[in-house]
């Protein structure tokens, strides 16, 4: 393939023409935030995805798809190849949310695909932090009905963990993955050169359905620092301890979570492990 068609250097050269500043750290190339009037200097993230493509993410608006509609991009311009129709009717840049009745808006998206990078549910915050969960439907017009669930309850989509496919590839690669308790967490990790997950719906909500994607590999649970956070980790240990090569939990070194770690300017060796219920073999066992 012709190196000038690969979508992180076609994004590279598209910023540079529209003289953009663009600076690479920490792994990513950084560039400003276009998609609130650039007032955050090396607020997004761009980075080469781990099978192709590339990842954006603007850490002030939570998403990407206010900063490519600022750029004259769509999400099916992130990737190598050419997507699929259906694919490219993944509603990612709709705006409009249940809550904007009452004045909310829109903030942050969350895409949960499956292993074919299809699109399976997702996950909107807007301002106020209320999260709504959608689910693709082509029969309405935005191509999307918010519920996961039918009028009697019953789960309408397949339960699976945020940033699939990139676990999927972490398998493979043998690397340590980490379970935070929400998506704006492991956009963190991520960006700090991490692999990450969470389930939807924040604490309470990880199931052993998250967990059979994680089997044979070393996880660390991000652990957030309040009840719900502990309780939240113990109940993710419980669904790895029978699948998991091993298991430990950790804490920010300053604050309540991963984005306060890294905020308070620690790095990711600084993390302070809590527990080890499942150690690597040779490691030593910690006490709960």
């Amino acid at each position: 393939m012709n190196v000038d068609t690969i979508a992180f250097n076609r994004l590279a050269d598209h910023l540079r023409n529209m003289g953009e500043p663009t600076r690479y750290q920490n792994g990513a190339l950084r560039t400003r935030g276009r998609c609130h009037e650039g007032d955050s200097d090396n607020t997004v993230a761009i980075r080469r995805g781990n099978n192709g493509g590339v990842v954006v993410w603007c850490h002030k608006c939570q998403g990407n798809a206010d900063y490519l509609a600022s750029i004259g991009w769509t999400e099916a311009d992130l990737y190598d190849e050419p997507l699929t129709q259906q694919d490219r009717r993944a509603p990612a840049d709709d705006l409009w949310i249940p809550c904007q009745e009452r004045g909310h808006k829109r903030v942050a998206q969350y895409v949960y695909r499956d292993a074919n990078r299809a699109v399976v549910h997702g996950v909107t915050r807007c301002d106020k932090k209320d999260f709504a969960q959608w689910r693709p439907d082509d029969t309405t017009r935005s191509g999307r009905r918010w519920s996961l669930n039918d009028k009697q309850g019953n789960r309408l989509v397949a339960t699976v963990p945020y940033l699939l496919p990139e676990l999927i590839e972490a398998r493979t690669a043998d690397r340590v993955v980490f379970v935070a308790e929400g998506e704006k967490d492991v956009h963190t990790l991520v960006d700090h050169g991490l692999v990450a997950t969470c389930n939807a719906g924040g604490a309470g909500k990880w199931t052993a359905e998250h967990a059979q994607y994680l089997e044979g590999m070393d996880v660390t649970v991000f652990a957030d620092r309040d009840d719900k956070g502990r309780e939240h980790a113990v109940a993710v240990v419980e669904t790895l301890r029978p699948l998991a090569r091993s298991i430990y939990v950790v804490q920010a070194k300053s604050g309540k979570d991963a984005a306060d770690h890294f905020a308070n300017g620690h790095q990711d060796h600084e993390f302070q492990q809590v527990w080890a219920p499942l150690p690597c073999p040779g490691d030593p066992a910690v006490a709960a």
